[in-house]
């Protein structure tokens, strides 16, 4: 994929009067939500980043274009503990904090036009400004920052747009669907699908998050088709558990963490739409998708070079600045599609056999009543630890039956010792595991369950 300008993909002015945001009020329109943005921007502070953190999706939007507005970079912690929000701080001091409610309180006290946004097009964006600061999520280490320039996104939309019009022919141009995200905007993955497709690819987002079964039912509900479900499969999985009759769906879009092609094609007939799993990561952005359901294989996007070593795989792409090194360790096929064969991370030797803590997962995951499951190897290479803890979800299910039913399909070396049974694993607001609240858990296991 050759590098885009912004006009080959953008909406034009002549289309400011498509729907961009399903609000709890009706349709809003691009026209109407650029004027609130510039009302907004005129009020914000001259600093040169703001840390976006506005849990619904018109303030973040309202944030996020006010802030291109005036030339100021996003910054999008990880999570939203005090601790990640200090960190960001920490290392850009002339920031500034925004949430919902600031932006309420702003736009309450605002009326009338706006000189601030005079000229500013989504099409006339600087292509290497630094739009947004992410962070990755630290599911395998301390989060890192990575700088998201415009042009990223544009190749980003168009990419994503392309994919899923692929996947689903009633998402043709010149239909508007409308997305229903589970996902947080801060995250990369948020950002991509529930704010960039509706600024730069033509497509709408419903202004909640919902999560549980009921409230993703009420959202699909309230907008019009063809409707689209971004989110994650630990939401997709409550959701498949739901009995609840569900609005139609064109699309059903996953990522952040892996789908297990027998779930995907429960989720396919449960929902009655096609799903798409996306692969990716922050330093990246969404490199290449599957339908889960029937492709093992992963179809690259265009352009995008994948080059894999002992331990890690750079990838390079032509909007990226410069390659990228991801831990995933991965098969390139003739046609250019690749499987996965883990993450470096997750490579084990214990008693002079190696394994993974993926595929250990994998193999616990695949046993009747496990519903969630981790693997995890406790300290560091200095602690030289030979050994493997688990952490698994299964109510109907004793430890010694787990041991049992995973002993037929694996080495006795990478039984799991401990094996702790939670209620829950500590999961964050889009289905990852970071490590410090994995090892957490199992302190806190380790001491109720002695």
């Amino acid at each position: 994929m050759t590098e885009l300008s912004n006009t080959e993909l953008v909406a034009q002015p002549t289309d400011s009067e498509r729907t961009m945001l399903w609000s709890a009020s009706g349709a809003v329109s691009e026209r109407v939500l650029l004027e609130r943005a510039a009302r907004l921007a005129a009020h914000l502070p001259a600093r040169r980043h703001i840390i976006n953190l506005c849990e619904e999706r018109e303030p973040f939007l309202l944030a996020f274009i006010a802030a291109l507005m005036r030339s100021q970079t996003t910054l999008l912690p990880a999570t939203r503990a005090v601790q990640a929000i200090a960190d960001v701080e920490a290392l850009h001091d002339d920031s500034y904090r925004c949430d919902d409610a600031r932006v309420r309180a702003a736009l309450a006290g605002l009326s009338g036009s706006t000189t601030v946004a005079a000229g500013f097009s989504l099409t006339a964006i600087d292509p290497h400004f630094s739009a947004a600061i992410g962070f990755t999520s630290g599911s395998t280490g301390a989060p890192q920052a990575h700088r998201k320039r415009w042009r990223m996104f544009v190749n980003s939309a168009r990419a994503n747009a392309a994919a899923m019009r692929a996947a689903c022919s009633t998402l043709r141009p010149g239909r508007s669907p409308t997305i229903v995200a589970t996902v947080p905007s801060q995250h990369m993955y948020g950002m991509e699908l529930a704010v960039m497709l509706p600024l730069l690819a033509g497509m709408a987002i419903y202004h909640a998050k919902p999560l549980f079964a009921a409230e993703i039912g009420a959202a699909l509900a309230a907008v019009p088709e063809p409707r689209v479900l971004v989110s994650t499969p630990i939401h997709l999985r409550v959701l498949l558990e739901s009995d609840l009759p569900l609005p139609s769906l064109a699309l059903i879009v996953s990522a952040t963490a892996p789908l297990a092609d027998k779930l995907a094609e429960q989720l396919e007939q449960r929902l009655g739409a096609p799903l798409l799993e996306m692969f990716g990561a922050t330093e990246t952005m969404v490199i290449a998708a599957r339908q889960t359901a029937r492709e093992r294989a992963w179809r690259l996007y265009p352009n995008v070079t994948l080059t894999p070593t002992a331990d890690l795989t750079e990838v390079d792409a032509p909007w990226l600045e410069h390659p990228q090194h991801l831990q995933d360790l991965i098969d390139l096929q003739d046609d250019g599609c690749f499987t996965l064969r883990g993450r470096s991370a997750d490579s084990i030797e214990i008693g002079g056999k190696r394994g993974s803590l993926s595929e250990l997962t994998h193999r616990l995951l695949a046993i009747e009543g496990v519903e969630d499951a981790v693997v995890v190897q406790p300290g560091d290479e200095r602690t030289q630890i030979r050994r493997v803890a688990a952490l698994i979800v299964a109510p109907s299910l004793t430890r010694q039956a787990i041991l049992t039913a995973l002993a037929r399909s694996i080495d006795p070396v990478f039984l799991p010792r401990p094996l702790y049974l939670v209620e829950q694993l500590p999961r964050n607001a889009v289905g990852k595991l970071p490590r410090a609240a994995v090892l957490d858990a199992l302190q806190a296991a380790a001491r109720t369950q002695r």
